[in-house]
């Protein structure tokens, strides 16, 4: 290891973020899209010793032990495979990509929050059927008001999403970091264009 790389492991923290493996099933698709399955540099290297994984991409730097010296994966691949769950959680961010990170009363991709359809103090429930991804503005517009006494009208019914389905809304919203050995193995599975 070079001094440089010592010292940022060292002194810089967030530097142990700089260098995430994609950990992808034994079929060699990712564990799940979203979020993206990603596991510390020290998971990967710890998973490559136990020998749980195989090492598919590499990064150039090196870490090294008393006894050994390995390059940090980049992409690993379980060696035994992993049943993907059918049902999606119900959760702010799912219900987000559901919504592909839009209010759903105007449009608006800022300032996101969730509204009830239904009120609450109207009996409505939190479900995936009575919540919707919603802006600030729109939500306070509504408060805890009908849509017809808004005057406010849904873009799209709100419903339960699938598991491919959000698998395939989410790959217009890729992560905000895509190191280039990724690629292959995110969108291996996609459509080519004749």
């Amino acid at each position: 290891m070079d001094g440089d790389f010592r010292h940022e492991f060292v002194h810089e923290p967030a530097a142990l973020k700089r260098y995430p493996a994609l950990v992808l099933n034994a079929d060699y698709r990712p564990l799940s899209y979203f979020p993206l399955s990603l596991w510390p540099w020290q998971e990967a290297v710890k998973a490559v010793w136990l020998d749980r994984v195989d090492i598919v991409a590499e990064y150039e730097t090196t870490v090294r032990s008393q006894r050994m010296e390995i390059r940090i994966p980049s992409v690993v691949v379980l060696k035994d495979y992993v049943k993907p769950r059918k049902r999606v959680a119900f959760t702010r961010f799912n219900l987000f990509l559901r919504d592909e990170f839009a209010c759903q009363y105007c449009g608006a991709r800022h300032d996101l929050t969730f509204d009830h359809v239904i009120p609450r103090a109207l009996g409505g429930v939190t479900s995936w059927e009575n919540v919707v991804a919603a802006c600030a503005p729109c939500n306070l517009k509504k408060g805890s008001k009908t849509l017809r006494q808004s005057g406010l009208s849904l873009r799209r019914a709100p419903r339960r999403p699938g598991a491919q389905e959000l698998i395939d809304i989410g790959r217009r919203f890729p992560p905000n970091h895509l190191h280039e050995s990724w690629t292959d193995f995110l969108y291996w599975d996609a459509e080519l264009e004749a």
